[in-house]
């Protein structure tokens, strides 16, 4: 099994979820997240308008899924097709190798599919 995680603008989320289940995948993860990496921080406006200063994190989501070796290229792919926009700040794909996984409830370990 792989896991999957994808590091995206927030504002990608939508298609990125709709490409990864598209692909594939049974289930995804998504969690709001704040990162600073290479690119460049948004303007930001205070409450009132009256402040304005540069963001110190960008707003991304973090998209995670568990996927088979098989179907891990085609959930990559998808990601890849939904985010690009040729820009720095598309984001980062991470992917790992699962080696055991447990489902808590029936206490018993999930076989890869």
């Amino acid at each position: 099994m792989k896991r999957i995680d994808a590091m995206v603008p927030s504002m990608r989320r939508s298609e990125v979820v709709h490409s990864i289940l598209k692909a594939g995948a049974q289930g995804v993860t998504v969690v709001e997240s704040r990162g600073k990496g290479d690119g460049e921080r948004p303007m930001v406006e205070g409450a009132r308008g009256t402040a304005r200063y540069i963001a110190d994190y960008n707003r991304i989501d973090t998209i995670t899924s568990v996927v088979g070796d098989s179907k891990a290229d085609s959930v990559v792919s998808a990601i890849m097709n939904a985010a690009h926009r040729g820009k720095e700040e598309d984001g980062v794909i991470f992917v790992s190798t699962i080696d055991e996984a447990y489902q808590i409830n029936t206490k018993s370990k999930i076989s890869a599919s």
